[in-house]
Parts: structure tokens; C-alpha cells; sequence
């Protein structure tokens, strides 16, 4: 019996989802949230369990509405309301179904092992039977069902005698919990050593191979002897060749910078009540107490009906400050979270690892703890994978900084997001190349996302590495409207970190996937194949050499000025350096312009200003990097975030606020109407956090 339970799942028990049958009772009451009237009529089966429960007929009304609207089970929009607890609605489902209830499931009774509990873990949605050991010696199935036709199973108990005494009843959450302690250490040797273990080529884990080792020293070597035997031709040599990289980048940025930009129309998304999958939100939190009340008024916000929505909220088992915060909220069903055993690497990645085999969604949200995305981002984003062919395996919402009116460094993040994910990003989707992730706002096939291997847990810039490694396996990723607002920096010292971070990773990238430089060609094809040399490789190339460059041309120029004339090799040089920096500065200046709402623009020639001290930061990075990549490549630096601040923008760069919060409205679709999606009682991420 077990086994043809295991084989066909909650199926067997007719527990899956489908259309409710059996109806009791009507109701002619405008129901909360909905623009007219509707009859609607309860499932059988569940006078008894509401009473227990103690709801009342209109709440039973209102929620049986959103499973019509919603086109989901009712039990799960009773869960999704808030008005029962997960265990307390189990109980009573159990008490008249006549079953044994489980509060806990033992897990060191499982009769399963690591890997299977892994799977079980994956596939819980569609399977939610587990066998334990009986005290003696009879296995019992406990049943978890994540839908439920109450008088369905119901009759199917009836015609099978003796059936319910081997049968017990939990909630899902306490047999993942099971099943969590069962699969702990293996999930995490899977989230720190999986991708390597499977392509080590592709891993982070080791920074060169030997081949690369060999060149880097024989370059180190070599370059000094080559100046010494002949510095008028390895100069001029070096300068061509900087400058065909210098030119690919200059030209990228010119060509994403003088396309067209149409305003385009808020897309059409998908009406209310349209069946829509189960959505797995993972956000990786460490050390941020401080901002759990903004992230959960922020996640809030999304439209996106509460039955078909998870969120994981993933925490160090050590870091006890941010999960006492998230204790002091009462969380919702549909809010989970999910604890990782510390070990090596500490890394936002494989925290990620750790805690996606535990979601059940199909599509696969990331966010960043400080974000407050679009309320309707989800949708856009299921829209543009439904329609947008089985090879776009992912999304990218562009990021859009919020606090630029409070600091030199937040108005220059500003500039470069615009130009980043407003300018650059959409013109290389538009042309189905390369496109290296953002670390958040990033959308995914979850199918796609586990074929190519995850994040890489031992790389700090996993999102690049990821872009990249979907566009080996032949997935495109696209762009959609609606935005994230984030908060960057406002000091330099935690500016400096994170550049850091972002730098070393793209050098890590940039490594693993020049391993096999022909292999890596053939698969990325010649046009992305150059996008990956000038997005993750020419980006730190180019901070590294503009001081040399500058030096360069400003040296020459003095020459030129106190001597009246250079040699040839000399004024070719300059010429080429000069072209190198000015042309550097002026392709990223209009990539940023035209990436700008005309409201933006009052105050940009600052950013003029201040770009080429700015590139000198970037310069120090970027040599900081190449020590902390010798030094200590898999270190994360963690970038502090605090509570988003509401007080009204300075009067001096109100421009830097307005056109942002203006932007966001014009991504809502008239005729969104987020009340019809979930009850107002389940908006909210949890009872005493609410959206502002």
C-alpha cells in the first residue's frame, strides 16, 4: 500500500488540485473587494471543520469567492486568508475525517534517506505522502496534502476499510520540517559542492587551472623583458591593443545609447482570476534585522494571489539578531524560514542553493533584503516568460536607486543603474545577447535555473556567472518595466566594499569561463561571446588601465605643451590614450542621458563633473580586488543596509525622488485591482507589519 501511495502521491487520495464538487450554500452579498455580485457556493464536506474553526458563513463565503476568482482549492484560500492557523485547520480536518493529527513529524522515523528526503522536499506540491515507522514496527503514511477535496477523500476513507488506521494527518510545513532535518546535511554539501561536483570547469572554486597559472606568470614574467628589449613597439603594441578594448566598450555603449527609446505601453498582463502558478520568492537575509519590517511591508505589496505564492525568507542558523526580528513578526502561511547550517563558503549563493529544494513553485523570484519591488513585477514577469518561448529561462526587472537625493554616491549609482538596466540591458535582450544578471529582480524558469546548476556558491558575483552560464546552455534572458527601488551606499567605506566584491567576482567569472576559451566561443556564439569580454572582463580591465590611461595623456600633453612636439610613436600614443579616456567618458555619459526620464536630467552635469574622479575610484577597486582575488577569493563582504527613510527629499534634488515615484506609477495598468487578487486580511506579510 505504501508504495502504490508513494507512486501515485496525494493523488491516490484525491487531494490534488481541482474544481471543487459538492456544493452547500449560496451567498447574494457584495463581497469585499469584488465589483459585483456573485453567487458562490461552499465545498462539501466542510460545515463541521468550520465550525471547529470557528468561521462564520460570510468569511466561509468571502473565501470560497477567492478560490472561484483565483481558480485555487478552498482550503488553501482559508490558509492564505490568515483567520486559521495552519496547524489548527489540519486538526480539524483530521478530527472529522477521523484520522490521527501529528503536530510533529519525528523525522529520525522517516523510512527515507538523505537524497530521497531532497526529493520528497522538491516535489512536496505534487506528493505530500511520507511513510514513518511505527512504534510496532507498521509503517504509517502521513498525509501533508497541499490541496485537499475534503469530501472526496472523504468517500475515498469510506470505501476503503482499515485504510484510516494506517493513515495520519499533519500539516505541510511540519512534515518539510521532517523532511528539512532529514536532508540537512546533504542539502548542504549540495549547496556548497554541488555545481563542482557536477562541472567542476564551471565552479568558482578553484581560480585558475593550470593553463591560466601558467600565463599569468609568463605575462608577469615576460612584460618587463619585453619593455627593456624594445619599449617603442611593446608600447604601441599595448596601446592598440587596449585600445580595441577600449573602442568595443566605447562603441557597446554608443550603440545602446543612441537607440531609439519608445515609450512603450504597460504590458498586458493576464486578467484576475486567470490560473496562475505557485511563485517561490527567495530572499537571502544576513545580519539584517534592522530592515525585516521595510522587506515585509515591501513583499506585502505584491499582487499576486496568496495561494499561490511562497516566500522563503533564508537565514544563517547562527545569526541570531535577524531571526529574532523575523520571531517578533507573526508570519503568515505562506511565509517560511528556512535556516542553513553554517559552514563554508558564507556566501549569499549557496544560501540560495540551500533553500531552493525546499521551494515548490514553478517561476522563481530573488530578492535582496533592502528592495521594495513593483506590485505588479510578478505578473509582468510571468507574462513575459508564458509568452516568451521555452528558451527564455529568466527575467531581469531593472533596479532603480531610491535614496539618490542623499549623497555624491547614491546620485552616481543612480546614473549608472540608469544606464545599466534602463539602456544597456534592454538593447542586448532586443538583440537576444548575453546578458550578465543583476543580483536581484531576477525571475526564473525554475526548470532551467536547476538545469544549469544553481548559483555558484563559491563565486561573489553569482548573478554574472549565472547570466553566463545560462547563455552557454542555449536560454536567453529577457527584461521587463516594472522596477525595483533599492537604496545604495551613502559612505565610502561600504561603497568601497561592495565594488570590491562586484570586481572580484566579475575576475572570477571572467576565469571560469575562459577555461576553455573555444568551447566557450562555440556556445556563446561570436556576438555574446564579445559581449562576455566586454561585460565581465572589459569592465575591470577598463578600471584597471584608465589611470594609466590618464597618466599617460596627461603626461604626453605636458610634454607636448613645455617641449613644442613629440616623436611619432609618442604622439600616436597620446592620440590613441586620449581617444581611449574622453571617448570612455563621453559613450557612458550618453549611455546614461538618453537612459534618463526627461524629469531626471536637471542636474546631470554633476555626473559630468564627477565621472572622471569617479572612474579613479573605480580604479582602486578594481586593483583592491586583484589582491583580495589572490588573497581571499570566496570572502564575501557584506553590504549594511538600514531602514528605508521616508522624510521628504531634500527641496535642493527633489528631481532625484519625483520622476522616480511618478516612473513606478506609470508601470501600473489602469484596470489593476490587487483586491480582487487576495482578501485585504492576507495582504499584509504578517499581523503587526503593514504595508505604509
Amino acid at each position: 500500500m505504501g508504495e502504490a501511495l508513494a507512486r501515485n502521491g496525494s493523488a491516490g487520495l484525491d487531494v490534488h488540485p481541482g474544481p471543487a464538487t459538492g456544493l452547500a450554500g449560496t451567498v447574494g452579498n457584495r463581497l469585499e473587494g469584488a465589483s459585483h455580485f456573485e453567487r458562490v457556493r461552499l465545498p462539501d464536506g466542510w460545515a463541521d471543520v468550520l465550525r471547529d474553526l470557528g468561521v462564520d458563513d460570510r468569511a466561509a463565503m468571502l473565501i470560497a469567492e477567492r478560490a472561484r476568482a483565483n481558480r485555487t482549492g478552498f482550503h488553501a484560500e482559508l490558509l492564505a486568508s490568515g483567520r486559521v492557523r495552519e496547524d489548527a485547520l489540519f486538526a480539524a480536518v483530521a478530527k472529522t475525517l477521523g484520522l490521527r493529527f501529528l503536530q510533529h513529524v519525528p523525522a529520525e522515523r522517516l523510512v527515507i534517506d538523505e537524497s530521497q528526503a531532497i526529493t520528497a522536499l522538491r516535489g512536496m506540491r505534487r506528493n505530500a505522502i511520507a511513510t514513518l515507522r511505527g512504534g510496532n514496527g507498521t509503517p504509517i503514511f502521513v498525509l501533508a496534502p497541499q490541496d485537499l477535496n475534503l469530501a472526496s477523500l472523504r468517500t475515498r476513507l469510506h470505501a476503503t476499510p482499515g485504510l484510516a488506521r494506517r493513515l495520519a494527518m499533519t500539516s505541510p510545513t511540519a512534515l518539510r520540517t521532517a523532511l528539512l532535518a532529514r536532508a540537512g546535511p546533504a542539502l548542504a554539501r549540495e549547496a556548497s559542492l554541488g555545481l563542482f561536483g557536477r562541472a567542476p570547469d564551471l565552479s568558482a572554486r578553484f581560480v585558475t587551472n593550470p593553463w591560466q597559472a601558467f600565463a599569468t606568470g609568463l605575462f608577469l614574467a615576460g612584460a618587463p623583458v619585453l619593455l627593456y628589449v624594445a619599449p617603442k613597439a611593446t608600447v604601441l603594441a599595448a596601446s592598440a591593443m587596449l585600445t580595441l578594448l577600449f573602442l568595443g566598450c566605447v562603441g557597446l555603449r554608443l550603440l545602446a545609447g543612441l537607440r531609439h527609446h519608445p515609450v512603450r505601453p504597460a504590458p498586458d498582463l493576464p486578467p484576475h482570476g486567470t490560473a496562475l502558478p505557485v511563485y517561490s520568492v527567495l530572499i537571502a537575509l544576513h545580519r539584517e534585522a534592522e530592515v525585516v519590517p521595510d522587506l515585509l511591508a515591501a513583499l506585502g505589496r505584491i499582487d499576486w494571489p496568496r495561494s499561490r505564492l511562497e516566500v522563503k525568507l533564508v537565514c544563517e542558523a547562527d545569526d541570531a539578531e535577524t531571526l529574532a526580528a523575523l520571531e517578533r513578526h507573526a508570519l503568515r502561511s505562506w511565509v517560511e524560514v528556512v535556516r542553513v547550517p553554517p559552514g563554508e563558503p558564507r556566501t549569499k549563493p549557496k544560501a540560495l542553493n540551500f533553500a531552493l529544494p525546499t521551494c515548490t513553485g514553478d517561476i522563481v523570484a530573488l530578492y535582496d533584503a533592502e528592495d521594495r519591488p513593483h506590485p505588479q513585477q510578478l505578473r509582468a514577469a510571468w507574462h513575459a516568460l508564458r509568452t516568451g518561448g521555452e528558451d527564455l529561462a529568466c527575467v531581469q526587472a531593472p533596479l532603480q536607486i531610491a535614496n539618490a537625493a542623499f549623497g555624491v554616491l547614491p546620485f552616481m549609482f543612480r546614473i549608472e543603474f540608469a544606464a545599466q538596466f534602463r539602456g544597456l540591458l534592454p538593447w542586448l535582450a532586443g538583440h537576444d545577447l548575453l546578458i550578465p544578471l543583476g543580483g536581484t529582480s531576477n525571475h526564473f524558469r525554475r526548470a532551467a535555473l536547476e538545469e544549469v546548476g544553481g548559483w555558484d556558491p563559491h563565486n561573489v558575483t553569482e548573478d554574472a556567472d549565472l547570466g553566463v552560464r545560462l547563455a552557454r546552455f542555449g536560454y536567453r534572458v529577457g527584461v521587463i518595466d516594472p522596477p525595483t527601488l533599492e537604496d545604495a551606499p551613502e559612505t565610502f567605506p561600504i561603497w568601497f566594499r561592495q565594488r570590491t566584491r562586484w570586481f572580484k567576482g566579475f575576475l572570477q567569472t571572467w576565469l571560469v569561463h575562459m577555461r576553455t576559451p573555444g568551447r566557450l566561443y562555440r556556445e556563446l556564439g561570436p556576438g555574446s561571446f564579445t559581449i562576455f569580454h566586454l561585460m565581465i572582463g572589459g569592465v575591470v580591465a577598463s578600471a584597471l588601465l584608465h589611470p594609466l590611461l590618464l597618466v599617460t595623456m596627461l603626461g604626453l600633453v605636458f610634454r607636448l605643451v613645455v617641449e613644442g612636439g613629440l616623436p611619432r610613436h609618442e604622439a600616436i600614443v597620446l592620440g590613441l590614450a586620449t581617444m581611449n579616456v574622453l571617448g570612455g567618458y563621453g559613450a557612458q555619459l550618453l549611455l546614461s542621458w538618453s537612459s534618463l526620464d526627461p524629469a531626471e536630467r536637471p542636474g546631470f552635469w554633476k555626473a559630468a563633473l564627477l565621472t572622471p574622479a569617479y572612474w579613479m575610484m573605480l580604479s582602486a577597486v578594481g586593483y583592491h580586488a586583484l589582491w583580495e582575488l589572490a588573497r581571499n577569493p570566496h570572502h564575501w563582504a557584506k553590504t549594511p543596509h538600514r531602514r528605508y527613510r521616508r522624510q521628504a527629499l531634500p527641496s535642493s534634488d527633489n528631481s532625484a525622488g519625483v520622476p522616480l515615484l511618478a516612473r513606478l506609477r506609470r508601470h501600473l495598468p489602469a484596470t489593476s485591482a490587487p483586491e480582487q487578487t487576495i482578501l485585504s486580511s492576507s495582504l499584509p506579510m504578517t499581523e503587526s507589519s503593514r504595508p505604509a
